[in-house]
């Protein structure tokens, strides 16, 4: 009978995705199971969900007949809190072994339960969910209807990148693996400083003349992350548990490099990514300031979608002004 056979491949593919589930949770590090959200991927992967759903469709029809909150003080201190957490975990990353027993090189997870290991795992940990903190970013923009801000490049690191290191700082929470997370967290003092300041209004505008070189930096920092990990496929041997995570940083630093690049030369070189009153400074290597407008919380890099003047089913629709560009 059909619906025996169908119901009994169900039943089997259902029972080996359970399998493949338990397989993958029994790999977990079992240093971080009493850490909040680490004991499977499920919540996690619900606050992901939600932060799409709320940010691509919930959050554009409540704002859809509203006026954009303003925010400013919220921001300024949301922005400067992530400052000092990035602080917090650049330096717990360094003491954790990167100036005091890590080569710089091939460095193995230290899987014991020294001091310093599990000192490893409490930043490993701390670094992941500061990515869950972070998707506030998106919904500051939604709150302000900054839709042009909400871009799929924006939304996909947001989304993918503290999904994938849920598995990484469960598996691997240490060694060479986490270089690129102190990278990431150094940048993020740097980034979150300025948006800091940019949130506090006009009068810091004359203090943000670096603003260009945000995106230098960003570029800087993907550089850095490859090479680092690139150092492993010229090693005649490395004892690093998991490779895995090296050829995932790598594709990821280099994809990423590519699109920051791309941004670069659209908004710097071409100036085809900046209001028209700015084109002229930017092109001439000044900052873009004109009449108090600056990027806040994230970069406009990406799919850039501007809100439309109609709606249906009460929601605003987000759509090119022209046609659509690609990252």
């Amino acid at each position: 009978d059909i619906n025996v056979l169908q119901s009994t491949m169900l039943q089997e593919l259902s029972s080996h995705a359970m399998d493949i589930y338990d397989y993958l949770l029994a790999g977990v590090d079992p240093r971080l199971k009493s850490y909040p959200l680490m004991q499977s991927p499920v919540p996690m992967t619900v606050i992901l969900l939600c932060y799409l759903f709320f940010v691509l469709y919930l959050g554009p029809c409540i704002m859809a007949n509203r006026k954009p909150f303003q925010l400013k003080e919220a921001m300024i201190f949301y922005n400067f809190a992530l400052v000092a957490l990035s602080t917090v975990i650049v330096y717990e990353f360094l003491m954790s072994g990167w100036v005091t027993t890590y080569t710089w090189r091939c460095d193995p997870i230290d899987t014991s339960d020294s001091p310093e290991a599990l000192r490893m795992v409490r930043v490993a940990w701390l670094f992941w969910f500061s990515k869950i903190i972070e998707l506030m970013d998106t919904i500051f923009f939604v709150l302000r209807k900054k839709h042009g801000q909400v871009t799929f490049l924006h939304i996909f690191h947001h989304s993918f990148m503290p999904w994938t290191w849920w598995w990484g700082v469960s598996y691997a929470p240490g060694g060479m693996g986490s270089f690129h997370a102190m990278v990431n967290s150094t940048v993020h003092i740097i980034m979150y400083f300025y948006y800091g300041l940019s949130a506090a209004g006009p009068r810091f505008q004359k203090f943000l003349w670096w603003k260009k070189y945000m995106t230098a930096i960003q570029l800087i920092q993907f550089v850095l992350v490859s090479l680092h990990v690139t150092q492993y496929y010229f090693m005649d041997s490395c004892d690093y548990q998991f490779p895995l995570i090296i050829h995932l940083v790598w594709i990821y630093g280099t994809f990423f490099f590519v699109l920051f690049s791309n941004f670069w030369i659209q908004a710097y070189v071409k100036g085809k990514r900046l209001p028209k009153q700015d084109i002229k400074q930017s092109l001439n290597g000044t900052a873009v300031h004109t009449n108090g407008r600056h990027q806040e919380n994230g970069t406009s890099i990406g799919i850039n979608h501007g809100a439309s003047n109609g709606s249906s089913n009460g929601c605003v629709h987000h759509e090119n002004s022209s046609k659509m560009k690609k990252a």
